[in-house]
C-alpha cells in the first residue's frame, strides 16, 4: 500500500486545498486505526483467506458474498490506477522512450503475474525487498525536500468565495474536506489485506495482528511527511494535478532523480502486494464457490493461475484508460463498502458470539469498530462527491456480482470450504447451547 505516498493522494489537493486534505486524512487515519484494530480481533479469531470469512460467519452467506465482492473490486481496479502512475514515473525517466503509458500497464501486468505464479513464498520475499527500497526513497525524498519547505506553498490555492466556511486552509470549504477523503484513504488503502496471508503465515492468531497494525503506524508516519513536505516544497495548487507527485516537489536536483527511480519500486511494491491479495480474494470466493470454482485451481507451485490471470486482464484494460485520479476514486467506493461491511460484522460478533475464541480483542470493543463505522459510510458517499458517474459504474458492477450469487451461486456453496466449515461449527455449537 505504499505507493499511496508516492501517487493519488495529490489528487485531493484538488477537491479540498491542503487544509481539507490535512483534515480528512486526519480522520480517515483515526478510522483505519480503529478498522485495524477490529480486523487484528478477527483475524485472529478466523484465520482464513479471504477478508469475507467474518462478515460470513457475522452476517450469512448473502453479507459474506458482498463483503468479499467489494473487497475484490477494490483490489482488481486498485492495480489499474497504480499502473496509470507507474506510467506517469516511467515517462517522466524517459526510459526506452516510452510516451505512452499502455506498454507500460503491460508491462507490469505480464511480469508481475508471472513471478506471482512461481509460488508464494518467493513473490512474498520479493515483496519484501521492494517494499524496503521505496521505504529507503521516502526518506531520501524527506532529507531532499525538508530544505525546499515554505509554509506558504501550503496554502497556495485560491480562495472559493462561494464555498460554505472557506479560508485560506479551506480554499473549497467544509465540503472539500468530505470531497478530499477518497484520496486521503489513498493513502492506507489495501492495509486491510494483510489478515488475507492468514492460511500463509506462522502462528497467525499472533503475527497477522502484530503485521496489520504495525503496517497502520508507519503508514501514518510516512503518509503525513509526504503531505506536508511535498507541499511544502512545491505548492498545493501545482501538485493537485501532477502523475509523479514526489519527483515534481524536488524539481530539478539529484535527489528527484533518485526519487523517480525508487519511486518506480514504491509504485511497483503496492501493485505486486495488491496483485496478491486479489488473488487470494479471487481463489477464497472460488473455494467456497461463490465465484466459478476453476478460479481457485493452483499450479504446481500451489499459485492460483487464474485467479491471478482474469482480475488481471481486467485490470489491464481499465488502466487503458489513463485515468488514475477516476480508477482510485472506483476502488475506494469498493473498499469503503467492504470497511462498513466488516465493523458491522466485528459489532455482531462481539454481540451474538461473546465467547468466542479471541487470541487478540479489540481496544474499546464495539466502541471503536463503530467509529470506524461511521467513517467508512461516509467515505462511500464522499466517491460519488468526487465523481458520480465513475462510482455509479462500480455501484453496477457491485449489482452485477450479487445479482449473480442470488440467480447462480448461492446454490452453488462448497460445503467443506473453509468458510462453509466456520458456519457449520458455529451452527453445530448454537445447537449444543
Amino acid at each position: 500500500m505504499i505507493s499511496g505516498d508516492y501517487a493519488g493522494w495529490n489528487n485531493g489537493l484538488a477537491e479540498g486545498g491542503f487544509g481539507g486534505l490535512l483534515v480528512a486524512a486526519v480522520v480517515i487515519a483515526g478510522m483505519y486505526l480503529a478498522m485495524v484494530l477490529g480486523m487484528a480481533e478477527l483475524s485472529s479469531a478466523l484465520p482464513a483467506a479471504g477478508g469475507y470469512t467474518f462478515a460470513r460467519r457475522a452476517l450469512g452467506t448473502w453479507g459474506g458474498f458482498a463483503t468479499g465482492t467489494a473487497i475484490l473490486i477494490e483490489y482488481s481496479i486498485a492495480p489499474a490506477a497504480i499502473a496509470t502512475f507507474i506510467g506517469a514515473y516511467v515517462e517522466s525517466l524517459n526510459l526506452f522512450g516510452i510516451t505512452d503509458g499502455w506498454w507500460v500497464y503491460l508491462a507490469v501486468y505480464a511480469v508481475f503475474i508471472g513471478i506471482h505464479l512461481t509460488g508464494a513464498g518467493e513473490a512474498l520475499k520479493a515483496m519484501f525487498v521492494i517494499t524496503a527500497i521505496a521505504l529507503v526513497g521516502l526518506v531520501v525524498f524527506a532529507v531532499s525536500a525538508f530544505g525546499l519547505f515554505n509554509s506558504a506553498h501550503l496554502t497556495d490555492i485560491p480562495v472559493d468565495p462561494s464555498a460554505v466556511g472557506a479560508s485560506e486552509f479551506l480554499p473549497f470549504g467544509l465540503f472539500g474536506i468530505w470531497a478530499a477523503v477518497p484520496f486521503a484513504i489513498w493513502f492506507f488503502l489495501a492495509v486491510e489485506g494483510v489478515p488475507l496471508a492468514a492460511e500463509e503465515a506462522r502462528e497467525p492468531e499472533r503475527n497477522v495482528p502484530k503485521g496489520i497494525i504495525t503496517s497502520m503506524l508507519l503508514l501514518v508516519v510516512t503518509g503525513a511527511t509526504v503531505l506536508f513536505l511535498a507541499t511544502g516544497a512545491l505548492g498545493a495548487e501545482a501538485l493537485s494535478a501532477s502523475g509523479n507527485p514526489l519527483v515534481e516537489a524536488l524539481g530539478d536536483t539529484t535527489g528527484a532523480k533518485i526519487v523517480n527511480y525508487i519511486g518506480l519500486a514504491g509504485l511497483v511494491a503496492s501493485f505486486f502486494s495488491i496483485m496478491y491479495a486479489y488473488s487470494r480474494q479471487t481463489f477464497a470466493l472460488s473455494r467456497a464457490g461463490y465465484l466459478p470454482t476453476s478460479l481457485s485451481v493452483t499450479n504446481k507451485r500451489k499459485a492460483p493461475m487464474l485467479a491471478l490471470i482474469v482480475p488481471g486482464v481486467i485490470g489491464f484494460a481499465l488502466s487503458l484508460t489513463g485515468e488514475g485520479a477516476m480508477l482510485l476514486n472506483m476502488a475506494v467506493f469498493g473498499v469503503a463498502v467492504s470497511y462498513v461491511l466488516m465493523m458491522v460484522s466485528h459489532i455482531v460478533l462481539r454481540v451474538r458470539e461473546p465467547h468466542m475464541t479471541r487470541p487478540y480483542r479489540t481496544p474499546g470493543g464495539i466502541v471503536t469498530t463503530s467509529f470506524a463505522l461511521v467513517i467508512a459510510a461516509a467515505a462511500v458517499v464522499a466517491t460519488f462527491l468526487v465523481d458520480p458517474i465513475a462510482a455509479l459504474w462500480t455501484l453496477g458492477a457491485f449489482a452485477a456480482f450479487m445479482a449473480y450469487f442470488g440467480l447462480y451461486s448461492r446454490h452453488r456453496l462448497v460445503a467443506n470450504s473453509p468458510d462453509e466449515e466456520f458456519a457449520a461449527l458455529e451452527k453445530a455449537e448454537a445447537e449444543l447451547e
